[in-house]
């Protein structure tokens, strides 16, 4: 049995909210496998203006992106001694109706509601692949910090499955928006938090396999400084890396 499962929608955020508790983990012998499950290639023309401001954002070579977020994954992730798992499904950019018509167009459109049709035919995807996971002492889901699609149908699709012991509020998100952690999790009466402070050696590790990220960090941080500022400041506040249980999964 794994000792720790992490369900990271894209690849980058495990590493980014859970990369303590995965650092930590390891550190005592433990085995860890993050699952990714949006990492499929994008398609060889963009589908829309927003796939294309995607990788010039980035600064990947065309037909590229997804390769190479894949590489610095792996890299990230063997940085803290974790496995992974790619499902392969495509991102929400890449995702297009019957029609033929992008779901998701417009970066604003990435943080609304998730279009019907494009939910319906994840649904069944997502179940039978999350069906198919290792057991693991503690399973962790994306608690949909953000309200991004990718997210929000990723949580949806355990929840679908009687959900998880626990969810992580991804950074940065959390650190971004403001009410956005209050957003997710909707009742707070309803949650605990349990938090794991950092120590400055595991602090450390976790922002290392971050870096690794060398497409997102320039485009989420500007730099290595800044990075290392707002997770700090991040941590201060939680307390810690910070996971959610609802109370009546509490045991």
């Amino acid at each position: 049995m794994t000792d720790l499962l992490v369900l990271s929608p894209h690849l980058d955020d495990a590493v980014l909210s859970c990369g303590g508790r995965i650092a930590e983990t390891t550190a005592r012998g433990g085995d860890v496998l993050v699952v990714t499950v949006f990492t499929a290639d994008e398609p060889a023309v963009p589908p829309s203006r927003l796939a294309a401001d995607l990788r010039r954002w980035w600064r990947l070579p065309a037909g590229e992106v997804m390769a190479a977020r894949r590489r610095e994954d792996a890299e990230a992730l063997a940085r803290l001694g974790a496995g992974l798992l790619h499902l392969g499904l495509p991102e929400a950019p890449y995702r297009l109706a019957a029609s033929g018509r992008p779901f998701y167009d417009q970066l604003a459109h990435l943080f609304g509601e998730p279009e019907p049709e494009d939910r319906d035919a994840l649904a069944g995807a997502l179940g039978a692949h999350l069906a198919q996971l290792p057991r693991a002492e503690l399973l962790l889901a994306p608690l949909a910090v953000g309200g991004h699609v990718d997210h929000r149908l990723l949580r949806a699709a355990v929840e679908a499955q009687d959900g998880p012991a626990a969810y992580y509020e991804e950074f940065p998100y959390a650190e971004w928006k403001w009410l956005a952690l209050r957003r997710a999790l909707g009742s707070r009466r309803a949650w605990s938090a349990e938090t794991l402070p950092l120590s400055k050696e595991t602090f450390e590790r976790r922002v290392g396999a971050i870096l690794a990220y060398e497409s997102q960090v320039p485009a989420m941080f500007r730099s290595e400084a800044r990075l290392r500022k707002q997770l700090r400041r991040y941590l201060r506040r939680a307390g810690g890396e910070r996971v959610w249980r609802r109370r009546r999964e509490r045991r």
